[in-house]
């Protein structure tokens, strides 16, 4: 249930992000005061929950990449040129990847996404 929960906050920010950045350019993404702050709140949501998502789930969703959204929120803590190509790369790359995986996780793995039973049972009874 935990990961259904963190999962689905990690897409919904996802696309949020997503959603304010299509079609903008770099430049003037990162001169728009408030879409610059409202991708990088969703970033920051994104982060945190790859964070605290449990190692296992991690490794059952290994083509997402969660290195480099540990080093997005590394790199984000930083100022300059450093956070201004953490957050377009994020918004540019990780982002799309990211939704894009987390459908197909769904589709065939949607024991991950599932409130109401616990992961280990469902992992355990596909495994079998």
């Amino acid at each position: 249930m935990l990961n259904a929960s963190l999962l689905s906050i990690l897409e919904e920010a996802s696309i949020a992000a997503l959603t304010l950045t299509e079609g903008a350019e770099e430049a003037e993404f990162l001169n728009s005061r408030l879409t610059r702050a409202e991708v990088s709140r969703q970033i920051r949501v994104m982060t945190d929950i790859a964070g605290r998502l449990p190692a296992r789930t991690r490794a059952l969703m290994a083509e997402v990449d969660w290195a480099g959204w540990a080093a997005t929120a590394r790199q984000l803590d930083g100022f300059g040129a450093e956070a201004d190509d953490a957050l377009w790369f994020a918004a540019r790359s990780l982002i799309p990847a990211t939704i894009m995986w987390l459908r197909v996780y769904r589709k065939n793995q949607p024991e991950l996404f599932d409130y109401t039973a616990p992961m280990t049972q469902d992992i355990r009874a596909r495994n079998a």
